[in-house]
């Protein structure tokens, strides 16, 4: 069993569906990671067009 996250409502389960508002849970574990990552090019590229790049945000002010 591997720990899952529901982002309705903030909360670590065990279980498909959170138990608290019933909603579909995500795995709360990230991806593997790999150094010969064959498709890194191509999220990198869907980063660049939608903005999503750390480079890409505002400074953020302290």
């Amino acid at each position: 069993m591997l720990m899952r996250y529901c982002e309705g409502c903030s909360l670590y389960t065990l279980k498909a569906s959170c138990a608290k508002c019933e909603k579909e849970t995500r795995s709360a574990h990230p991806a593997r990671f790999t150094p010969d990552d064959k498709y890194s090019k191509y999220r990198v590229e869907l980063k660049k067009k939608y903005g999503l790049l750390p480079t890409q945000k505002p400074a953020e002010e302290y």
